[in-house]
């Protein structure tokens, strides 16, 4: 019985640290060790981890249909004096720019690109929770002028992927770690886009925008969860070894 307790208590405790990282819980000491972990991932584990070469998104297209999006491109690790516009930067500016990883992906037919970025902070919890906070009490992932910006590859039906052909994105500050996931979705065909709007407000029931209308909303908010989800994953369990 005494052995028994004891391997109840281990599974209790293994099940508390998971549980700090997916809820959030960045106080206790354990919470602060994930933090960290995570905020190292963007040089201690292979981009194949950080950005798969096919994500899968069951239910993730309008109507609860599947996605299957494929990399078609990966950007060089970088800082973020070019990857923002002016406006996003400055907001940005607080949590500090550590580093910076995108990837690019296009979805099973080619009709869509995405590029999907995650922005390693300097910040500590605190700071993050802080802009979190402000994200969304101030509307700020629905603003046009704070969209991110596309990795547009040369060579890949992304080449001309630029600032007029976004058509739906989606920005998260995490609280629970010191990055910032965003994604930026338009049509591999390059058109330009009048009027971007937010993933949040494309993928709502009833909306009936452009956008809306033909799943670029759920492209980018469905490549993007998933890589926060693998992201969160990494952390939680991350590699034994740093890759040479």
């Amino acid at each position: 019985m005494a052995a028994a307790c004891v391997v109840l208590g281990l599974g209790l405790i293994g099940g508390a640290v998971t549980g700090s990282w997916l809820i959030g819980d960045a106080e206790g000491g354990v919470g602060r060790d994930t933090y960290a972990v995570a905020g190292g991932l963007w040089h201690n584990v292979p981009v194949d981890e950080l950005f798969p070469p096919t994500v899968e998104g069951q239910g993730a297209g309008p109507g609860g249909a599947d996605r299957t999006w494929t990399r078609i491109a990966v950007a060089p690790d970088s800082g973020c004096a070019d990857a923002f516009d002016p406006l996003l930067r400055q907001a940005l500016t607080p949590v500090g720019c550590r580093r910076l990883l995108r990837a690019t992906y296009t979805d099973a037919t080619q009709s869509y690109v995405t590029t999907v970025g995650l922005l390693f902070t300097t910040a500590d919890a605190t700071a993050m929770r802080s802009l979190g906070t402000r994200f969304e009490r101030e509307g700020l992932t629905r603003r046009t002028d704070l969209m991110p910006r596309a990795y547009a590859a040369k060579g890949t039906v992304a080449a001309g992927f630029g600032d007029k052909q976004r058509a739906s994105w989606t920005i998260s500050v995490l609280t629970d770690a010191p990055v910032v996931v965003y994604a930026v979705s338009g049509w591999a065909d390059g058109r330009t886009v009048d009027s971007p709007e937010p993933a949040r407000q494309a993928t709502a029931t009833g909306a009936t925008t452009a956008p809306a209308q033909a799943g670029v909303g759920n492209e980018a908010q469905g490549l993007a969860d998933r890589i926060e989800r693998s992201l969160r994953k990494t952390a939680v369990t991350p590699p034994s070894e740093q890759p040479s």
